[in-house]
């Protein structure tokens, strides 16, 4: 037997309880009550309540990101199960509105819908080796996603994460505002340094943008230290690709570096910070890359409230444009496998 876990369920009908404490009051113009001058409520729902869902909507909910969140899973137990040790939580956290169901339904009227509904990566396996088997997840949450929010930003953290953005961009028929995937860029507090190009094997890591509170410091570096050559440097790139699959490896996935970066964007997004964020974007014109091949990869982006806002168009170095346009072929390759 369901043991009852709300007040509604219990038999307690709250809706206008409040009427009975709190009396509205007026603004002296008039005897409107004050309810006019609330703000608009923000809602955001994330698809997939595994590790990372749950991780992002924990952050979402201790950052006070949100009015209400809803979370969207295949499997009922497991969402229930999320759902009431947030609500247990809920004298805690700020106030924000749980919702859940395994319906897409939930989800209307979103401003912002996180994906993270995928496979989980097995170790050892390539980001683009999950392709398929996310494809046809897909193909069943976008469309609806779609006809509930169609003006919601959609935010794609499944990997391979650069294509399912490509593949979401297709199955919606674009009635998106915007659509962009997130990434893990570099950065620790002053230091800043991108990594641009597919979330994964072939990314390109920017050295040239590399920056201390503001100030370039690669050529320094190169100048100080006889060791900070060029295979030190694809050392630490070939780290940062990896630290993901060393994770994994570790402890079988990756949730809390994820939670707190799609934080980041949400914040940016939805209280329109307009900052720099390194995120999938349609990459066709930029750098060289064909404006006939549709793909998607990362590109430091100005973030708002209406989406992209801009594309930085960053200096490159010949060899930083040459990987940037491999990683483009490789990414534009694996799209074309899926005709969609």
């Amino acid at each position: 037997m369901k043991k009852a876990t709300s007040l509604s369920e219990l038999g307690f009908d709250a809706n206008g309880a409040s009427s009975g404490f709190f009396r509205p009051v007026s603004d002296g113009m008039d005897s409107t009550p004050t309810s006019h001058h609330r703000r608009r409520l923000t809602k955001v729902s994330v698809i997939g309540a595994g590790n990372v869902g749950m991780a992002i909507a924990q952050t979402i909910l201790t950052r006070d990101l949100a009015d209400e969140i809803a979370l969207v899973d295949a499997l009922p137990d497991k969402l229930r199960g999320e759902m009431l040790d947030l609500q247990h939580a809920a004298a805690f956290l700020p106030r924000t509105h749980l919702v859940s169901d395994t319906d897409m339904s939930v989800t209307r009227g979103s401003d912002l819908a996180i994906v993270t509904a995928g496979a989980r990566q097995i170790p050892g396996e390539t980001r683009l080796n999950l392709l398929q088997r996310n494809v046809a997840l897909f193909r069943k949450i976008v469309p609806a996603l779609a006809e509930h929010s169609p003006d919601a930003i959609l935010l794609i953290v499944s990997n391979p994460v650069d294509v399912l953005t490509y593949v979401a961009w297709k199955l919606s028929g674009s009635p998106f505002r915007f659509l962009l995937a997130e990434h893990l860029d570099v950065n620790a507090q002053d230091v800043n340094a991108y990594m641009v190009g597919e979330h994964g094997d072939s990314s390109v890591a920017v050295w040239s943008t590399l920056s201390v509170a503001g100030m370039p410091v690669l050529k320094s570096l190169q100048e100080s230290h006889s060791s900070f050559g060029e295979e030190a440097l694809e050392g630490i790139r070939r780290a940062v690709v990896d630290s993901a699959y060393e994770v994994i490896g570790l402890k079988g996935y990756t949730s809390w570096a994820i939670g707190y970066s799609v934080a980041n964007l949400v914040s940016s997004l939805l209280r329109d910070q307009r900052r720099i964020h390194p995120v999938s974007v349609l990459a066709a014109g930029f750098h060289g890359i064909p404006d006939d091949h549709e793909v998607f990869l990362s590109l430091p982006a100005r973030l708002g409230r209406a989406g992209v806002l801009g594309v930085a168009d960053m200096e490159l170095t010949d060899e930083e444009t040459r990987r940037l346009r491999r990683s483009a072929k490789t990414l534009w390759e694996n799209t074309q496998l899926l005709g969609l």
